[in-house]
């Protein structure tokens, strides 16, 4: 294996395992193997240990015969895994059937001396079964993983299948109607990715997939209004412009978790880790300890001033002051020096045949001098990333776009247009910066995904503010042009939480805060703790995407409403985004955290739809969102 699944193991299944559920059930089967094989060390034993390897063998045979038929069953079920899993499980069971047999009691004679039990047992008999109940074992559960990574590939292109039918739809009624399937299948598709994410064991992957489906996430409530802008104004440029690009970006977020589950390599790979200071840093480190290797120290040099090219993206950048930028270029220069002295050390050392006290004196001070120019570039960049959260936070250009957009003032539009994208450029560099000094690799790509998101989301509010402009009455339009000033504003809540995590990692206290404050816990009843299971929270997650959906269609149908009603429209707004948090909590994500968040959040949501059957006759919709608001009330009070 190229990762033993419990540390230092001996077996070696000639399999890469690559997920957690894999490994954590070899874990007990190496412990019992390794057991056997430790007690064949003395071939005499009492009848009391005897007894024990007894029990150990055939409690291995037992299982083994249990989990084979498993396999056996999982390959009638999947013809085209027949014929390796049979032979697998054919390899596990024989191999079990040894080990009963090698730890039987009855291969096992009195001695004549001290009345103990000798085992005459062949030990590399044991060995031998046991590297292939091993092999065997690992192979069936890496096979039937494959049936894992085929159910998310065959989800991934239900998903595709119904993308493209929304696309092509032409009328409001079959959008509805499809985009309810889609709703279905997205949440299908959440619940295996999800769980292929927290069962991954490379933390990379980790964060790849947990980029691919927040995009994923976003993405549907934005598909959902900018196709419903595009129905109501089909002759609208701006408005088709938004809708391709967030068709465009889901196909991308689904490809990227389909490269991540089946180890596909695509020609885009290598942008999602660039090469960064953090890295280049951690790099030349290693070189400089061990400096009297002569291959590492001939290249030092190189290194130092690759790693130094790449300090270029905070110097050659317009928002870096001139003092912050002296600093940098100063440390640069030291390392430059120290990173020399360590060199001419090295060649004296060559004389000597032995590491001198100069050299000990240059590894250091060139660790030291390295260390100090992180430093400085984290101060650079985290003083960066807190300033634009701050300036940025108020969201005045999204504020100034809403406003133009809604009196029609193409001028306007134009200007605050210019505006926001200069937001987005200081944005995007900002999240480069961050990714140089992020820590770890999972946070890296968590800095490019935000680097991306805004670079992508910056465009796509301007085309739903021309749109909104140029049809400053749609309902719809303003709706759509709320939705991605709503993710923005989540891409930037996210990256405070990700500058958060990187001064911890620098400073060494990863993890001490929680990622979400923990809200209303003062008015929370006390409640037992419950657990939904898969089948409940594909059951809740339909009724909080069904929810999203009659609350687009509620938006629309108030258009026709007078000013008085607007405390309805509000009440249902409110309404639907509660719901919709209720839906993110049976995926683990989202604000609410506890179940007890939940359980409140269900009190509130049940008590505004109450209310709004108090809404004018007319408004059919409001029944519709009673009915499944009260289908989840009821779910939670039947959990509890």
């Amino acid at each position: 294996m190229a990762s033993s699944p419990c540390g230092n193991s001996n077996f070696d299944s000639g399999l890469e395992i690559k997920t957690r559920s894999v490994e954590q059930t070899l874990i007990p089967l190496v412990s019992q193997i390794t057991t056997l094989i430790n007690h064949k060390d003395k071939p005499k034993k009492s009848e009391r240990t005897l007894a024990a390897i007894h029990r150990v063998g055939q409690a291995v045979s037992v299982a083994v015969g249990r989990f084979v038929t498993v396999g056996e069953a999982i390959a009638t079920e999947n013809q085209e895994l027949k014929d390796e899993m049979g032979q697998a499980c054919f390899e596990a069971r024989r191999a079990g059937d040894a080990i009963a047999q090698l730890t039987d009691v009855g291969s096992a004679l009195p001695s004549q001396s001290d009345g103990r039990v000798t085992v005459f047992s062949d030990r590399t008999g044991m060995v031998k079964a046991a590297r292939l109940l091993l092999s065997s074992v690992t192979k069936v559960l890496v096979l039937a993983d494959r049936i894992v990574i085929k159910q998310i590939i065959t989800s991934r292109n239900k998903v595709l299948v119904t993308l493209d039918h929304l696309e092509r739809v032409s009328t409001f009624q079959e959008f509805v109607q499809i985009f309810s399937q889609f709703g279905n299948e997205m949440v299908e598709f959440a619940h295996l990715t999800g769980d292929r994410q927290n069962d991954l064991k490379d933390e990379k992957k980790k964060a790849r997939m947990a980029a691919a489906r927040a995009v994923l996430e976003k993405c549907t409530m934005m598909l959902l209004t900018a196709s419903k802008t595009c129905l109501r104004h089909p002759d609208c440029e701006s408005a088709r412009i938004n809708k391709d690009a967030v068709f465009h970006r889901m196909r991308c977020a689904l490809e990227q978790v389909i490269e991540i589950v089946t180890e596909a390599r695509s020609c885009g790979e290598n942008k999602i880790l660039p090469a960064s200071i953090y890295n280049g840093i951690k790099d030349f480190k290693v070189g400089s300890e061990v400096g009297l290797s002569e291959g590492v120290c001939e290249s030092m040099g190189s290194q130092l001033e690759a790693l130094v090219e790449r300090t270029e993206d905070f110097t050659d950048s317009a928002y870096t002051s001139h003092e912050q930028r002296q600093a940098i270029l100063g440390l640069c220069q030291l390392a430059r020096q120290d990173t020399q002295q360590l060199v001419n050390a090295w060649q004296q050392s060559l004389h000597a045949k032995e590491a001198t006290e100069d050299m000990e004196v240059a590894i250091l001070k060139t660790c030291q001098s390295i260390s100090d120019l992180r430093r400085e570039l984290h101060k650079v960049a985290v003083i960066r990333a807190s300033d634009l959260l701050k300036v940025h936070g108020e969201q005045l250009p999204l504020r100034a776009l809403k406003a133009a957009g809604a009196e029609g003032n193409l001028e306007a539009m134009a200007e605050y247009s210019r505006k926001l994208t200069e937001q987005k450029e200081q944005l995007v560099e900002t999240c480069r910066l961050l990714c140089h000094v992020s820590g770890t690799e999972p946070l890296e790509i968590t800095c490019v995904h935000a680097e991306e998101t805004f670079h992508v989301i910056g465009p796509q509010i301007i085309s739903a503010a021309q749109t909104l402009a140029l049809h400053p009455s749609s309902k719809i339009a303003k709706e759509n042009l709320e939705v991605f000033c709503e993710a923005w504003e989540s891409q930037l809540c996210d990256m405070a939480l990700l500058l958060r995590e990187i001064n911890d990692i620098f400073e060494g206290r990863r993890g001490t805060h929680p990622l979400f404050p923990q809200k209303h816990s003062a008015n929370l009843k006390t409640a037992k703790a419950v657990k939904l299971d898969a089948e409940e929270q594909t059951s809740m997650a339909k009724l909080g995407l069904e929810l999203r959906l009659l609350s687009s269609d509620v938006d629309t149908e108030v258009e026709k409403w007078e000013e008085q009603e607007h405390d309805i429209v509000r009440q249902s707004q409110s309404l639907a985004s509660m719901a919709y948090n209720m839906y993110l909590f049976t995926r683990g994500e989202g604000l609410l955290k506890t179940t007890l968040d939940l359980f409140h959040q269900a009190e509130v949501c049940a008590s505004i739809s109450a209310n709004l059957l108090f809404a004018p006759p007319s408004v059919l919709f409001f029944l519709l969102f009673y009915r499944s608001c009260k289908c989840i009330c009821c779910f939670i009070k039947h959990k509890t």
